[in-house]
């Protein structure tokens, strides 16, 4: 097999670390495979060095290079136009028999590849991505962002060979509007569970470097602010979280957003720089940051769709056996969380069920193995297992 694998993101993207690089690995390490052209989207202008954390013999690159400094209607629209022509080069010149596309909007790309030259593809992490922006507020309903990704995304569920939602929720939604079952499997966004993995030393050097009480508790937010994220709310439940612990509390903030931003909203909340650490981390620095939390934060802005959604952070939380406060509603995590452990939800329509969630999670903490049983739901729910039977799947054992 020869296949175009198409990230949606830059090659340097933590999302491409994260969750593609994982892939390209299984796909080297099936027989069957004889080569993987990897295709990322590059928003800075220019082609990265192209290297992987990993012996890939098989795998090789091109970029796809769209133009930074201008309106970003104006690039998209250039973007959606420029790109599946030269995809179609690609596939071609590197004679590829499908393209695999990573989320919904690479599988739009795979679909206008589709209209010119019928090249067979299959869309992973699939997901209602044009409902999730305009139940964020990110997109209007009559942006063209919006009507052009709705139209794409129904394509895809036409026309993909097969489609590899994250929660078991959007399964069932799929089925339900016409999907066939075969086509379908669910593959939760994976892990690498070995370098997320708990690591006692590594996270008591990270707690004297930052100068933490040995016997505080620590709680850890990796991720942004706002968009499909809270924003005010996260500080308000970061806030709460210390009222219930007291003096012992500490956070550690890992975030793209503004440092200085972060640092002053979170001294606003009684969280000043002798109770908080904030920065930016490079992916491979934040399991040393996980091992040295007890627990972790994923405020994420509910929505209906928002139950179809895996978050990448919630699976790195419990690869490290961290406990998750979580919104309710959120893919099928927060069920999981309710039936078996791993965590506690929260719904601010319930103002009751905050503190009801920080009690819960102290609770957690307290129990001598819950790192050993949080990991367990990274091993059962997102190790690159899952993806490797959905390969064998759709491709073949």
């Amino acid at each position: 097999m020869r296949i175009l694998f198409l990230s949606y993101w830059g090659l340097d993207d933590p999302l491409t670390v994260s969750t593609v690089f994982p892939h390209l690995q299984l796909l080297q390490q099936r027989p069957d495979v004889e080569s993987v052209l990897l295709v990322t989207i590059e928003r800075n202008g220019k082609a990265p060095a192209f290297r992987l954390p990993f012996a890939a013999d098989k795998v090789e690159f091109a970029p796809l290079i769209s133009e930074p400094g201008r309106n970003v209607l104006v690039t998209k629209t250039d973007d959606f136009l420029r790109f599946p022509k030269q995809l179609v080069q690609l596939a071609a010149a590197h004679r590829s028999d499908f393209l695999l596309a990573r989320g919904a909007p690479a599988g739009a790309l795979a679909y206008l590849v589709w209209k010119q030259n019928k090249l067979p593809f299959y869309v992973e992490s699939f997901e209602p991505h044009a409902d999730y922006m305009l139940e964020s507020g990110v997109w209007r309903r009559y942006d063209p962002r919006y009507l052009f990704q709705r139209h794409w995304e129904r394509k895809q569920k036409q026309l993909a060979r097969g489609l590899m939602p994250v929660a078991e929720n959007y399964r069932r939604q799929l089925i339900s509007e016409g999907v066939p079952a075969d086509q379908i499997v669910t593959v939760p966004c994976s892990v690498n569970l070995a370098a997320f993995g708990y690591d006692a030393a590594r996270g008591a050097d990270v707690r004297r470097q930052l100068g933490l009480p040995a016997d505080a508790i620590v709680g850890i937010y990796v991720g942004k602010f706002g968009d499909i994220y809270y924003d005010q709310e996260a500080y308000d439940l970061f806030a709460a979280t210390a009222q219930h612990f007291g003096e012992k509390f500490r956070l550690i903030v890992l975030t793209p957003n503004a440092i200085s931003d972060v640092q002053a909203r979170l001294a606003a909340v009684g969280l000043g720089p002798e109770r908080s650490f904030v920065t930016k981390a490079q992916h491979h620095e934040v399991p040393g940051y996980l091992s040295a939390a007890d627990f972790a934060f994923a405020p994420i802005k509910p929505a209906d769709c928002r139950q179809f959604c895996s978050p990448i952070k919630v699976g790195e939380y419990w690869a490290n056996g961290l406990p998750v406060i979580l919104t309710e509603g959120v893919g099928d995590d927060s069920d999981i969380i309710k039936a078996e452990g791993g965590g506690a939800v929260f719904n601010l329509d319930h103002p009751e069920t905050v503190p009801a969630a920080v009690r819960r999670i102290a609770e957690l903490v307290q129990q001598p193995d819950y790192r050993q049983q949080t990991r367990q739901l990274a091993e059962r729910y997102r190790s690159p297992e899952r993806a490797r039977q959905a390969y064998a799947t759709f491709f073949g054992a």
